[in-house]
């Protein structure tokens, strides 16, 4: 495994997060209103889901255990290495379902919910970064 790349993805990571607080608004209405602040928050989500399965990827790829045929069996799979915990592999899980939405049926996206994500679930991705990293020590 390649340390470095890893570690340069953990950096696009953390800033998608500081990029995600910094455009939060103080309530769902204004985000609902404000197709500025729905991009830049929902990108900022997918790239965030993006560099997680990347590094997952990387990190599995590593391990004497099968590739993941999905972007949420790559979590699944960082919880069987023990690698990450079972709260964290659940989350990111449901991280991937929130991409797929994004990606796949923007116009249905739930803009509570993605203030939801915003303003209560960045520490899912806060926990995958740091046991990752103690993962690669």
């Amino acid at each position: 495994m390649d340390r470095d790349v890893v570690l340069n993805k953990l950096e696009s990571l953390r800033r998608c997060i500081g990029r995600i607080v910094e455009k939060t608004p103080a309530s769902s209405d204004v985000l609902a209103d404000d197709y500025d602040l729905q991009d830049i928050i929902v990108l900022n989500l997918e790239r965030a889901v993006q560099a997680c399965v990347d590094i997952g990827l990387h990190v599995v790829s590593e391990k004497e255990i099968p590739v993941p045929d999905t972007m949420a069996r790559t979590f699944e799979a960082l919880k069987q290495a023990n690698i990450l915990n079972e709260t964290t592999a659940v989350r990111m899980i449901k991280a991937v379902g929130f991409r797929n939405t994004a990606v796949h049926a923007y116009q249905d996206i739930d803009w509570e919910i993605v203030y939801r994500i915003a303003t209560e679930h960045l520490d899912d991705f806060r926990d995958f970064s740091r046991q990752i990293q103690a993962a690669i020590q």
